[in-house]
């Protein structure tokens, strides 16, 4: 077998040879208890058997379909190991959706969990992808011994592709280099404050960065623990964090799984004592929610991250700080530059509204096989996220909405994600949603969604009652047009508002009229 690759790449191996019989990963719905030197030992055998059934594993695809779990993780670092790329596919979306991916990304086995052996079968067949299917345990043996030589790719190969949300139509792979997953952990680390002795709890799927890398990753990278969730249930995770002999330290959510856990009848009984934070991402934060948390000794701070970079900026962890500052998401991590940029691609000043622009080996190279979707996200060697920021005289960073979002009414900008975050401080309202609409006047206004809570009022009492709340809060121009109750916001795996779809709903609720 060839010798593993340098230390500072594969961690695993360093923290297997340094601390073997610390818990790497633990498998919270197998009960299955991983030591660093049996982790270590897995992916190899994994890594093996990859090469044995690939043959040339370097750059060739890897597509598995599962729920987090200890399989999972291995195969992960695995495909790193032996130089193939991991694509871990969304098991939330349809057969036509995963057939879309499987033919851009072009893999040379699909690996699935028996719960979805017909969906991924059904995939398949209608992609143009040529790859055999396999169940997940067939490349995760757990007898160590070697069956063939691999060799890892090197440091600016890709070893992931993460296939992005797609809030507003076809979704892109992001390619993740060995180097991008190891400084995004590094990045996750420093401003989480994770080391080995740190237990991070991972619900939150594999498919995405959160789960896969700032989670799963950060803890093997720093010798630290991994327990993984299979699903998130706000009961069981509420016993979970409360459970001392689990000792979980860090746990990553987006805002509407904080609102999960925070109704949960369980949350009377929580312990959280030995939770350093929990990190949230994904969306806005309200001020009600981080004093709710705060006020049962819980550190709710925020956070801003995508694919493309990993962790890019994030709260400190202190509470005074969260607390005088709820809406924003803090400061850049150390292994990123961040700027913000106008339309001219010129930094603005303090204070007023620009792209944000980041640069550093956390950030991906671009996407697979869309040369033009990676050309228009960079300038030079800046990467263009296509989200809006302020940055205070502090130097605190507070986000304003998605670039393509805004739209403009009467001349005015408007920002979807302000008139969003006060909508859901309205009476009985659950979740909202804004986008921008043609109109013949203005020339855009707002369209609101809105998800009522259980029991909430009809959609001609809850229209007034939401105008009325909205007069006095909020200037004329922002103020939504039109007013569409919803039973729910259709949103990503991630927490982002599937906007697509919300104007497609628009056009057959309202243009239809």
């Amino acid at each position: 077998m060839s010798a593993p690759s340098s230390p500072s790449l594969d961690r695993i191996a360093l923290h297997a040879r340094s601390q073997p019989d610390a818990t790497a990963c633990i498998d919270l719905a197998s009960g299955e208890r991983l030591s660093y030197r049996d982790f270590d030992a897995r992916v190899s055998a994994s890594a093996s058997a990859l090469s044995h059934r690939l043959g040339a594993a370097t750059g060739q695809r890897v597509a598995v379909l599962s729920r987090n779990s200890s399989n999972l993780a291995v195969v992960s670092a695995a495909a790193e190991r032996c130089g193939a790329v991991f694509v871990p596919l969304n098991w939330r979306l349809s057969a036509p959706e995963l057939a879309d991916i499987l033919t851009d990304c072009s893999p040379s086995i699909v690996l699935v969990q028996p719960e979805f052996a017909d969906l991924g079968r059904e995939a398949l067949s209608t992609s143009q992808a040529k790859a055999p299917l396999a169940l997940l345990s067939e490349a995760t043996p757990s007898d160590a011994a070697a069956t063939s030589s691999f060799a890892p790719a090197g440091q600016h190969d890709p070893c992931i592709i993460l296939y992005t949300s797609g809030t507003t139509g076809r979704a892109k792979g992001v390619v993740i280099t060995r180097e991008n997953a190891l400084y995004s952990s590094l990045n996750f680390a420093a401003v989480a404050a994770v080391n080995a002795q740190s237990v991070l709890l991972c619900d939150s799927p594999m498919f995405h960065t959160v789960g896969l890398v700032a989670i799963t990753r950060t803890a093997l990278h720093e010798g630290a623990c991994v327990a993984i969730s299979d699903r998130f249930v706000p009961a069981t995770t509420l016993e979970r964090l409360s459970d001392p002999e689990l000792g979980v330290t860090h746990y990553f959510v987006v805002p509407q799984m904080v609102e999960a856990l925070m109704r949960d009848p369980g949350i009377e009984r929580a312990n959280f004592s030995r939770l350093t934070a929990l990190f949230s991402g994904g969306g806005p934060l309200s001020p009600q929610l981080v004093r709710s948390c705060l006020d049962r000794g819980v550190l709710l701070i925020n956070g801003y991250g995508m694919s493309e970079i990993g962790s890019g900026i994030h709260m400190p962890i202190d509470a005074s700080f969260v607390s005088a500052n709820p809406q924003t998401v803090g400061f850049p991590a150390p292994h990123l530059d961040v700027m913000l940029a106008g339309e001219d691609g010129v930094p603005v000043a303090p204070g007023e509204v620009g792209e944000i622009w980041m640069r550093g080996p956390s950030v991906s190279p671009g996407y697979w096989n869309q040369p033009e979707a990676t050309a228009l996200s960079r300038s030079g060697n800046w990467f263009r996220s296509g989200d809006l920021a302020r940055r205070r005289e502090d130097g605190v960073y507070v986000i304003v909405d998605r670039l393509k979002d805004m739209y403009i009414s009467g001349g005015e900008n408007v920002y979807p994600a302000e008139v969003e975050a006060l909508l859901r401080l309205c009476p009985g309202v659950e979740d909202a949603a804004v986008i921008g609409v043609a109109d013949e006047r203005w020339g855009e206004t707002g369209c609101a969604f809105i998800q009522y809570k259980a029991g909430g009022a009809s959609s001609e009492l809850a229209e007034a009652e939401i105008r009325r709340f909205l007069s006095s809060r909020l200037a004329r121009y922002k103020q939504p047009s039109h007013i569409l109750i919803v039973e729910a916001i259709p949103r990503t795996g991630s927490g982002k508002a599937r906007k697509n779809i919300l104007r497609e709903i628009y056009r057959q609720r309202v243009r239809a009229v």
